[in-house]
């Protein structure tokens, strides 16, 4: 697998894994807007190359026809599958930031919104009704072509939920069906990295991936514990979701075994 990596914090902590299991890498900086790569890629097979960094590579993957190149997945509040486990998103109000001044009452109440699209736009947060709509019609009095690729557009999709308090919160990492690493990221309200999981938390994620099989082939899953039980919080592209306390050589084994499962079909059939 030829690994092209734009260079954060975590993609640094990436090719240290990469280095331990001499698996080669080249680093790249990405021309804002325009989305190319600096410098750009020798690439000698397009069907083994995977990209780490900004949820923005998908593009360029997508331009070049690479595979896997940035592992795309649906938004998961669509997945009928997953409502049955989700922290919000069954009872949510769905509004594009076009709708929100005219449909969101302007009071006190406060929602957790996120974009609906795994598309970074915005991080999920709590804010007040007023905060939100202050948002969008600061939103709306842009013209489009003003509006940076990135960020929150007219037609984005906001998702807006009760807030729920959250005991604990852990991410993991789905490759091929199987989960391969884990990080707890949140106790409580402390924001806390480290390589561990209760075992149910575990258990249960890896049920969430066994109901959805043809999600995507990886992919990053939040899940957390309620004082109602456990439940799914989001899904995250895998290319530009942090890492936290991941074992970041589990997984970049597991994605390279991905690359070279595919190479030997490729060349079979």
């Amino acid at each position: 697998m030829q690994w092209l990596l734009q260079e954060f914090e975590d993609t640094q902590k990436l090719a240290e894994a990469l280095d331990r299991l001499e698996l080669p890498y080249t680093w790249h900086k990405v021309v804002p807007f325009v989305g190319e790569l600096i410098p750009e890629p020798t690439v000698p097979d397009p069907n083994n190359v995977v990209m780490f960094g900004s949820y923005s590579l998908w593009r360029y993957a997508e331009n070049k026809s690479y595979w896997p190149g940035v592992f795309k997945i649906s938004p998961f509040v669509e997945e009928d599958v997953w409502h049955p486990y989700l922290l919000n998103g069954v009872d949510a109000l769905f509004l594009t930031v076009q709708e929100v001044p005219e449909k969101l009452p302007e009071d006190d109440k406060l929602w957790f919104v996120r974009p609906v699209a795994d598309s970074k736009e915005e991080a999920g947060r709590v804010k007040s009704s007023g905060e939100i709509i202050a948002t969008a019609k600061n939103v709306l009095s842009l013209d489009l072509e003003d509006i940076p690729i990135g960020s929150l557009r007219h037609n984005t999709q906001l998702m807006l939920t009760e807030p729920v308090r959250i005991e604990k919160e852990w991410r993991l990492w789905a490759v091929d069906g199987r989960i391969v690493t884990y990080s707890l990221y949140k106790e409580g309200s402390r924001v806390v990295y480290r390589h561990e999981i209760d075992d149910d938390a575990l258990e249960f994620s890896q049920h969430m991936v066994d109901l959805n099989p043809d999600y995507s082939q990886a992919y990053v899953i939040d899940v957390c514990r309620t004082a109602t039980g456990l439940k799914l919080l989001e899904t995250n592209c895998l290319n530009a979701a942090g890492f936290y306390a991941a074992d970041l050589v589990k997984l970049a084994s597991a994605i390279d075994g991905v690359g070279k499962f595919h190479s030997g079909m490729y060349q079979l059939s």
